[in-house]
């Protein structure tokens, strides 16, 4: 063998060897979705690899569970609807009063149409910044695919709201007509929004031009097509989440009754009425008072953000 073919194989040889120790640090290959393990799923990172989780246990909330928010659960669902026939439908952001039913809703969506073709793909809001990757992993699949974003807002600097714009609204690429993105917030815009902004704030004869600062938060929260506002529930209201849950759990009417005075206290010590709050209540007064009854109770696995129970003027029962 000729010294050219000697040298050869031997950084052939050599070659083989240093990609036999480089291999294990690269990446591992994106897995392929299973489609059929699951309806819901959850974008996951591995070694800066991004991939579908299937979730695989789901709550059991369903729709009609959800009382006492009529109007924003008949707008959703509508939208949703249309959005699974096929028909022309909106991002929706869903805003307001923390455990009213916002992420509930979403919950319940998905129970209501799975059988339809309806997914959903939960996306924190630190993975954003690969949400073209996951609309590019969806697009032209027969499902219909919801990006929930759960609990979003966005710090002042923080640029990853700006990859929700892109897909959203903002590219010159049209986005998939099988993909929405639904997303709950506290914030209205999104955005932490400062008293000094609005000195920027111009007066153009009768009309008042926002500032650059606030023209660029609100740019965020206009490409949702739909907003939904949800609001503090009133003390009966309260109270009657509190009676749906304690029947859920196996509590009679007049245990209900009696827990009424504990369920105010239990709110006034965390300063808030919500369905949060009132099914905390009830899993622990359940759990404390049939325990000591040495009762079996109906074991119930709701969303912990689950809505508002029936109201007094339409009494439903126990789901």
């Amino acid at each position: 063998m000729t010294d050219p073919f000697r040298q050869l194989a031997s950084f052939l040889v050599r070659a083989e060897k240093f990609l036999d120790r480089l291999e294990p640090l690269l990446p591992p290959a994106s897995p392929v979705p299973d489609w059929a393990a699951a309806n819901a799923f959850r974008w996951r990172k591995s070694r800066g690899t991004g991939y579908l989780q299937p979730i695989t246990r789901l709550p059991e909330i369903q729709l009609a569970d959800l009382h006492d928010i009529d109007q924003q659960k008949a707008r959703i669902d509508a939208n949703t609807r249309h959005f699974v026939a096929g028909q022309p439908a909106n991002n929706v952001l869903l805003t307001g009063s923390r455990g009213s039913g916002k992420s509930s809703l979403i919950k319940a969506l998905l129970n209501a149409y799975a059988a339809a073709g309806l997914r959903v793909i939960e996306v924190e809001k630190g993975d954003l910044i690969d949400l073209p990757d996951i609309v590019d992993l969806i697009d032209g699949r027969p499902e219909r695919f919801i990006i929930f974003c759960d609990d979003l807002s966005f710090d002042s600097g923080d640029a990853r709201y700006k990859a929700l714009k892109v897909v959203l609204d903002g590219s010159i690429c049209a986005p998939p007509e099988n993909v929405l993105i639904y997303a709950t917030s506290n914030r209205r815009h999104l955005m932490p929004e400062y008293f000094a902004e609005n000195l920027d704030s111009k007066r153009v004869g009768e009309e008042i031009h926002p500032g650059e600062a606030i023209e660029e938060k609100i740019s965020l929260s206009e490409r949702f097509g739909l907003w939904i506002s949800f609001y503090p529930f009133d003390q009966d209201a309260y109270l009657n989440i509190v009676a749906h849950w304690l029947k859920s759990f196996g509590c009679r009417q007049e245990e209900v009754a009696r827990a009424e005075r504990d369920a105010l206290n239990w709110a006034l010590e965390r300063g808030s009425r919500s369905g949060r709050v009132a099914w905390q209540f009830a899993r622990d007064w359940a759990g404390r008072h049939l325990a000591a009854a040495d009762r079996p109770r109906r074991q119930r696995t709701p969303s912990v953000r689950a809505g508002a129970a029936p109201s007094r003027k339409r009494p439903a029962g126990a789901p």
